[in-house]
């Protein structure tokens, strides 16, 4: 396969051999307000509850929650229209403060993002952000079920040539969780878009991506003593 942006780039003999692992939206990018009107407006034009809909979003592909929420629609049509209202945000979608330092503290070391999104929209916003490209993207074109499938997670894995057992997962979505605990990775929560209940699957559970920092470099440290 190709190398590209979103494939594991020559990373060296140097780099420590654990990973660390991000959702996008709701971990580095702070989507929720834009997507919460993205998909009330499509929901509004489908005569859909909205507060339904946007139940079966988090941490799925945009065409899994239509599939679920309007099975008798054709969800690659209906996802067309969503995009189009996405158009309509522009840029309503800034990365967390903290997300700069985070990435730092991962500076030769191997990282990546798996997302239910689509490379070319996460990497438009992690630059526009001032956030680096990831070494590894897996994006919801890369996989054949996305979340709460443990498919991308594990394709970030083999992209960066480690067992699953050696990454570490920042999530914010159960079924996020759920997918990179099938998987066998370990799992930080931050609290940015589900109370603490939902998110009882993770290792961990923190209020803010900054507050991953000492549970990340503690992770590091016990991995390479």
């Amino acid at each position: 396969m190709a190398q590209g942006p979103h494939q594991l780039h020559d990373i060296g003999t140097s780099v420590a051999d654990k990973a660390v692992l991000f959702d996008v939206d709701g971990v580095l990018v702070d989507s929720y307000p834009a997507y919460r009107r993205i998909w009330s407006r499509w929901a509004t034009q489908r005569n859909l509850d909205p507060d339904l809909v946007w139940s079966h979003t988090h941490g799925r592909r945009p065409v899994d929650t239509i599939a679920v929420v309007a099975p008798q629609l054709d969800a690659e049509a209906e996802y067309r229209l969503v995009r189009d209202i996405m158009a309509d945000e522009g840029d309503a979608f800034p990365v967390y403060p903290d997300a700069a330092a985070v990435l730092r503290l991962l500076t030769g070391r191997r990282w990546g993002v798996v997302t239910s999104g689509r490379a070319p929209t996460v990497l438009h916003r992690l630059l526009v952000g001032g956030l680096p490209n990831p070494p590894v993207l897996v994006d919801s074109g890369h996989v054949r079920l996305g979340k709460p499938d443990p498919e991308g997670y594990l394709r970030a894995a083999r992209l960066l040539h480690l067992p699953a057992s050696d990454c570490l997962v920042i999530e914010d979505a159960p079924a996020g969780i759920e997918a990179a605990r099938a998987a066998g990775m370990t799992v930080i929560a931050v609290r940015t878009t589900h109370p603490d209940d939902e998110l009882a699957g993770a290792h961990h559970r923190v209020d803010t991506l900054g507050d991953t920092i000492p549970l990340i470099t503690d992770w590091l440290d016990r991995a390479h003593p």
